[in-house]
C-alpha cells in the first residue's frame, strides 16, 4: 500500500474529518485524497491551520502519543491587551477543564507579536470592536488537550478570538493559504517533524 503524505491548511468553520456533520462543512469539501486518507490530530471547527493528512499509521502514533511530546505553535488573536504578566502565566501554565476534571497545563512559551502577523483574512472576520485591541499572541505547546489553547487565553483573561495552528515541529504553513494543499515525500516530511 503507498503512502501518502499531506499538508493542508485547514479553512475557518469546517470539521477536521472526511464525512459530513451536521450539514457543517468537512475536509472533504475542500481536499482530494485517497479513500484511506485521514487527519492525524484534530482541529477545531472553529479553528483553522495546519493539519497534516496520511495513512501512515506509525506517523499517527509518533504525533499522537504524549511521549513524544513535539512542539505545536499556535497564533491567537485574544480579545484584550494582554499583560505580560498574563503571558507569564500562561507560560507557567493554568488551571483548565479537561473531560470534566481540572487539568493544569504544562509550561509553555507564550509571547507577544510585535507587529500583526501576516495571515489571510478570515471570512467572516472576527468580530471587531473600535476601543478593544485585539492582539496577535505565539503559543508554542507540547501538548495537545481538546480546546487547550482556548480554555488557556480564558483562563488567562483573554478569551480567543482567531486561532490558527500555524507549526507542528519543522514543519509551518509558510506559503499556504486556508483550501492548500501540498504533498510531500515521507523523507522530507520525517525529516521536518523529527530530524
Amino acid at each position: 500500500m503507498p503512502l501518502h503524505y499531506y499538508v493542508i491548511y485547514k479553512p475557518y468553520q469546517v470539521l477536521t474529518q472526511f464525512g459530513k456533520e451536521d450539514n457543517k462543512a468537512s475536509l472533504a469539501d475542500h481536499f482530494a485524497v485517497p479513500r484511506d486518507v485521514y487527519p492525524v490530530g484534530r482541529l477545531d471547527f472553529d479553528s483553522e491551520g495546519l493539519l497534516i493528512l496520511t495513512n501512515d499509521k506509525a506517523l499517527n502514533h509518533r504525533l499522537l502519543n504524549p511521549s513524544f511530546a513535539h512542539e505545536r505553535e499556535y497564533w491567537v488573536q485574544v480579545d484584550g491587551a494582554i499583560t505580560t504578566a498574563a503571558l507569564e502565566q500562561l507560560q507557567k501554565g493554568v488551571q483548565i477543564t479537561v473531560d470534566g476534571k481540572p487539568y493544569h497545563t504544562k509550561r509553555c512559551k507564550a509571547s507577544l507579536f510585535a507587529t500583526e502577523p501576516a495571515v489571510p483574512p478570515r471570512d467572516p472576520p472576527i468580530r471587531f470592536r473600535k476601543e478593544i485591541p485585539a492582539p496577535w499572541i505565539s503559543m508554542i505547546l507540547h501538548e495537545g488537550k481538546n480546546r487547550q489553547v482556548r480554555k488557556m487565553t480564558a483562563a488567562a483573561g483573554y478569551p480567543t478570538l482567531r486561532l490558527i495552528r500555524y507549526r507542528i515541529a519543522g514543519i509551518t504553513l509558510a506559503n499556504l493559504q486556508p483550501g492548500d494543499m501540498q504533498e510531500l515525500g515521507r523523507d522530507e516530511l520525517y525529516k521536518a517533524l523529527f530530524g
